[in-house]
């Protein structure tokens, strides 16, 4: 269970660029829960999952994970608990390395352990089959460079690898708006399936309202620092695009949305 009592992160503070990101986020995600979130540009969504990764520390407020508070703990701190998938696919992967070397890594996020135990007989036989799982004949690969795979294979890989370490917390950061369609929906279904079978607690950042809709259990809207709808259950079973435009407008007194990347399909 994730819980985060009235965060606040403030960038730049005291200089002409300050951005106060959050304000005041309060939120309470149970066990296993697979929640989405959508925003325009600059409403905390990003922050808000580096705040949860510990990419940035609140400046007040508290974030505890499973009763434990790790409000004030690093990135390294937090890696056991808390894995990331980017939008960008050359990131959290190593282009150099091999993908049975990154995967091996992965493994052993948020320990002290080199490649000679990650990477023993029965290891590298359980990275085959995982890796056999996804379907894209990459168990043939796995000593290939990470850097030699298109886009969305490094984005399904990465994703595999942010389950080896046992971590209770998936967060995605627009990890399929780099792809394009076709490799987006198989990249988004492999997300599904992979939260399902690990029953990971999952926040999936997208642009996207029809996928805010179409995955997870439960969706949030930010603007400007603050959560501005949060729907699961019914009530979201029951909005369409439209509705969930019309929501948002009425959240923020009626004012348009000016960012059109929020109207994708």
């Amino acid at each position: 269970m994730i819980v985060v009592e009235n965060i606040h992160v403030t960038f730049g503070r005291g200089t002409p660029l300050e951005k106060h990101a959050l304000r005041g986020v309060d939120l309470t995600i149970p066990e296993g829960q697979f929640v989405t979130v959508i925003g325009s540009n600059g409403a905390g969504k990003s922050t808000f999952l580096g705040s949860l990764a510990g990419d940035v520390l609140a400046e007040r407020g508290r974030i505890a994970i499973d009763g434990t508070d790790v409000t004030r703990w690093d990135t390294p701190r937090r890696a056991g608990l808390v894995a990331r998938v980017f939008q960008d696919p050359m990131a959290g992967s190593c282009a150099a390395l091999t993908i049975e070397e990154n995967m091996a890594l992965a493994a052993a996020r948020g320990r002290r352990r080199g490649f000679s135990l990650a990477l023993g007989g029965d290891r590298r036989k359980g990275f085959r089959d995982r890796i056999a799982a996804l379907g894209l004949g990459l168990e043939n690969r796995l000593h290939d460079r990470m850097g030699l795979l298109s886009g969305g294979q490094r984005q399904a890989v990465s994703l595999l690898m942010a389950t080896l370490a046992g971590s209770k917390i998936l967060l995605l950061d627009e990890h399929t708006a780099a792809l394009d369609p076709a490799t987006a929906d198989f990249v988004l279904d492999l997300t599904r399936r992979i939260v399902r079978d690990n029953r990971l607690t999952t926040l999936m950042v997208t642009h996207s309202m029809r996928q805010a809709l179409d995955y997870g259990d439960r969706t949030l809207m930010l603007h400007e620092g603050r959560v501005v709808l949060d729907v699961a259950g019914e009530e979201r079973a029951g909005l369409d695009v439209p509705h969930l435009l019309a929501l948002f407008a009425r959240q923020r007194g009626g004012a348009e949305i000016s960012d059109d990347s929020l109207l994708i399909g």
